[in-house]
């Protein structure tokens, strides 16, 4: 909603008294009562929709092309053009085309990483324990915009540590293809960059231990081995 209202004047406001808000479609200033802008604040849903729409629109007319009129956006991830209605552009000043695109989008531009597994941390102790002379970034977007687990500049290596979530659909279905598409846009990135990208399967992995990790650690370590005797 666009409300014209001052803080000071919601909050004298009593349930019935009327406030002045600005119409999503039309821009005409119109006035609705304070217990429908709260409803709406509150988000209620179910038998409040046409007072909650109430606060966003000055009369059915502009309603209905609210809720109904499409315009063509472009998304920000993929750049292709589609439709969204007025209501859900008014929503969001980011649209993407699909849940994927605004997965991907959000985790190339994210300001911090992943909470970080125990896995990944006692592997990265180990590595850095095992090899000191080397320079290994963990959990770095710097190398292709996206987020990798484990990248060695020098040796244009790469490892990612996929758990359960990227097999199965533990938070369901759509959460699922969103991560899968992720890494195929991972893989993608790292092989234009000229990165060999090994994926780990550790969803095997039921609890966190040494004893549990040794054969994550072996797996990086024989790799690394071998990419340091050809390079």
């Amino acid at each position: 909603m666009k409300p014209i209202y001052t803080k000071e004047e919601f909050d004298k406001a009593k349930s019935s008294t009327k406030l002045p808000c600005k119409c999503y479609v039309c821009s005409k200033i119109f006035y609705t009562q304070k217990k429908f802008i709260i409803l709406t604040l509150n988000k209620h849903k179910s038998k409040y929709n046409d007072y909650t729409n109430s606060c966003k629109y000055c009369s059915k007319e502009c309603q209905t092309i609210g809720l109904t009129k499409k315009e063509n956006v472009v998304c920000l991830n993929c750049d292709k053009l589609f439709e969204k209605t007025l209501s859900q552009i008014k929503k969001s000043p980011n649209h993407f085309c699909s849940q994927s695109c605004a997965a991907s989008y959000n985790n190339k531009h994210k300001t911090h990483g992943n909470i970080r597994s125990k896995l990944e941390k006692y592997l990265e102790e180990q590595l850095t324990l095992l090899y000191h002379d080397l320079d290994i970034h963990f959990n770095r977007k710097d190398a292709i915009g996206s987020e990798l687990d484990i990248y060695i500049p020098s040796l244009n290596l790469a490892f990612e540590l996929n758990g359960i979530f990227h097999y199965e659909p533990i938070y369901g279905i759509n959460k699922l293809e969103q991560v899968k598409n992720n890494d195929i846009s991972k893989a993608k990135a790292c092989y234009d960059a000229k990165i060999d990208l090994c994926i780990i399967d550790t969803s095997s992995q039921k609890y966190v231990k040494p004893s549990t990790s040794q054969k994550y650690l072996d797996i990086i370590t024989n790799i690394i081995k071998e990419r340091l005797l050809t390079s």
